[in-house]
């Protein structure tokens, strides 16, 4: 293997798809434990990579199958291991190579992917935008559980008088009482991204991040785009490619990069969708060109029906943020979270936050 943490990163993409939560810091995780390994051991890799990527009992079968299946016919190079992370001495003002009295200091040196977690995405160069993009494609959006209306077999619950019937009939007799219970399914998301000239820094990565969420539970995530207009693209970020789906959704927003309507484009989801029991996520500054009472009231409208309503602001990152525009002082009643959008630790941050809703 010619590069060690490419093919695991691969291996963790092949998790991710079969159902396995091998997520970002899984992969880290992994990727620190194969220092300490040799990775030329086929048992060695298997058991790190069993231990580090796999969450619950049921993500077992997954990884021996995707195991077998990705490394069958691999055969590791010897001696080549991920780097593993340097020291090196903090030398104080003045001192020189034959160095003085005074006490040196080991100073571990962050990674590169750990320093590119907390930088502001507008202030990246193009390289970094697209490392930190790579890691965004490896965040898996787990979503919070709620109670569905249908029932499944258990073996606690309410008297499942159907199944008991049958079983009766086809034993002759009541051997046993079935019992059911109410089922679970991810809680939905609705999610708004802003793609008006202010965001422009951050609209790429925020369509990115939308793609994430509906690759990792399609049937619970609705994206649009907001701007002068309200346009649907979750069809178009269902594709595998990261780079494929924004293309398709470029194609179909006509309003990149104009202005802001927020309260237009609310009141045109309210009338032709809902969002009742979901999490509403509204990625945008707040910068608003139309009426803030329009908006207020659109607002308090979205916020009877969702469950829980996330907004996102990308200056919401930096201390001294306050939100003093229109469209932030009209909605900021009505928001349940205000959260920052503007690194990959805030994305993570949203993940846990709607796995936890």
């Amino acid at each position: 293997m010619t590069d060690l943490a490419a093919i695991m990163t691969g291996f963790a993409r092949t998790l991710r798809a079969a159902g396995v939560a091998a997520d970002h810091a899984r992969t880290q995780s992994l990727l620190l434990a194969l220092e300490h390994l040799d990775v030329t051991s086929r048992a060695e890799v298997y058991w790190a990579g069993r231990l580090t990527l796999c969450a619950t009992p049921d993500d077992l079968p997954r990884y021996n199958r995707c195991f077998t299946a990705y490394f069958a016919g691999l055969t590791a190079s010897a001696g080549r291991t991920v780097p593993p992370v340097v020291s090196r001495p903090a030398l104080a003002e003045g001192d020189g190579e034959s160095g003085g009295e005074g006490p040196e200091r080991r100073v571990g040196a962050a990674s590169r992917a750990e320093i590119l977690r907390h930088r502001d995405v507008a202030k990246l160069t193009a390289a970094e935008r697209a490392e930190v993009h790579r890691m965004l494609a490896l965040l898996y959006g787990r979503r919070a559980q709620r109670r569905s209306r249908r029932h499944r077999p258990a073996h606690r619950g309410i008297l499942d008088q159907r199944r008991t019937i049958r079983e009766a009939l086809r034993k002759g007799e009541v051997a046993r009482l079935r019992r059911k219970a109410h089922a679970t399914r991810p809680r939905r998301v609705v999610l708004f991204v802003d793609v008006s000239g202010s965001m422009a820094p951050y609209a790429e990565t925020l369509l990115r991040f939308a793609h994430a969420l509906v690759r990792s539970e399609p049937r619970a995530t609705r994206a649009f785009s907001i701007g002068t207009r309200l346009t649907p693209i979750t069809t178009e970020l269902r594709h595998r490619d990261p780079g494929t789906a924004l293309d398709e959704a470029s194609r179909v927003i006509p309003d990149w990069s104009g202005g802001t309507r927020l309260g237009e484009e609310m009141r045109a989801f309210l009338r032709n969708h809902h969002a009742r029991g979901a999490i509403a996520v509204i990625a945008s500054d707040g910068w608003e060109r139309g009426d803030p009472a329009l908006l207020g009231t659109q607002m308090a409208r979205l916020a009877r029906q969702a469950h829980r309503v996330i907004w996102v602001n990308p200056h919401k990152g930096y201390e001294d943020y306050q939100p003093l525009t229109g469209g932030m002082r009209a909605a900021l009643p009505y928001i349940d979270d205000l959260v920052a959008g503007h690194s990959l630790a805030a994305y993570e941050a949203l993940t846990r936050r709607l796995a936890d809703a």
